[in-house]
């Protein structure tokens, strides 16, 4: 059976060319969507279709995002000794179990010694306690010492971790998104605080395209579908490419990574699918290359080169022989 995907964009973790065949809109979006985004459906390809194929694609369309899960928080805890406990007031926007601060300081290790910091220009994070801590911890400034008077990412003993203020110091600028929240409703885990609360914990991320200061997205009767947390996660996506930015992190969550990655990778061979949407561990990251084969994109190639400065003579020698044979068919 052909799975549908968006068109706009698409995710790889290695090169392939899908072939779309027809073009659908999808029976189910979340009420917020007015427009649904165009989607592609897909012709199935065999293994070895798949792991033999390559594609090539302009540097100046593609992105590369950092994808992160949350570190441990104490609604996993208390979740795996008894499910019931997700509908728990008590893990109400469940921050972050010292075990998580170590999954945390062990990433942070890796981004460093790896490199993969360097290239970071930005950081999307989804606002709730357990992503806001995760992702400051991770890709976050060291911690401050006397005189530096810049706000911080996080203020000390936020969610009573214990743990010193961080600085937004030497480190990419933090956004709050939305869009790459949890599974919306039921589980109070999955609800988050007032904007002007998180402000007061994290003064150094940007809330502005958060609207609402309270959380009117979180129901406590209705749990948003599957169907609706993909249609929201590539509509996130999408809104990533048209970013200006390049290299980009995200620190979201288990569910909204699954379930919105779920719809890529079906013409790539199975390892590489297993790959692209399989459940996150806590803490885990994982790398992957968004391209833009639809033309939303605006940016303008920046390490290419025109070539012919100064103008001269240039045909190339092919060209040439089919000139010569006068057949105009290449030799």
């Amino acid at each position: 059976m052909p799975v549908v995907i968006t068109h706009d964009p698409i995710l790889l973790n290695s090169a392939f060319v899908p072939t779309p065949i027809s073009q659908h809109r999808p029976a189910i979006f979340p009420p917020s969507q007015r427009s649904p985004p165009r989607i592609l459906r897909f012709s199935p390809r065999s293994d070895m279709d798949a792991a033999a194929s390559q594609g090539l694609y302009p540097l100046h369309r593609c992105k590369t995002l950092h994808l992160v899960r949350h570190a441990q928080g104490f609604h996993n805890v208390e979740g795996d000794k008894n499910p019931d406990a997700y509908l728990s007031y008590d893990l109400f926007d469940a921050n972050l179990t010292p075990l998580g601060w170590s999954q945390v300081d062990n990433l942070r290790k890796h981004v460093k010694t790896s490199d993969v910091s360097k290239g970071i220009e930005l950081v999307i994070v989804s606002p709730l306690l357990r992503t806001m801590q995760t992702a400051v911890g991770v890709f976050g400034g060291e911690a401050y010492t006397d005189g530096i008077t810049a706000p911080p990412l996080m203020n000390d003993n936020v969610g009573d971790s214990g743990r010193p203020a961080i600085s937004s110091l030497n480190c990419p600028p933090f956004i709050a998104v939305e869009q790459c929240r949890e599974h919306l409703g039921v589980h109070p885990c999955d609800k988050r605080r007032s904007i002007t609360e998180y402000r007061n914990m994290f003064p150094a991320i940007d809330f502005s395209l958060i609207e609402s200061d309270e959380d009117i997205l979180w129901k406590p009767d209705i749990r948003e579908t599957n169907e609706e947390v993909v249609a929201r996660g590539l509509k996130f996506f999408e809104w990533l490419w048209k970013r200006k930015e390049k290299e980009i992190a995200v620190v979201s969550h288990s569910g909204f990574l699954f379930h919105a990655l779920s719809s890529f990778g079906n013409d790539c061979h199975p390892t590489i699918k297993s790959e692209i949407c399989t459940h996150y561990a806590n803490c885990e990251l994982r790398s992957v290359v968004i391209i833009d084969r639809g033309m939303i994109g605006s940016d303008n190639p920046t390490t290419n080169y025109p070539g012919k400065i100064p103008a001269g003579l240039d045909l190339p020698s092919d060209i040439a022989d089919e000139k010569l044979s006068g057949n105009g068919e290449a030799n």
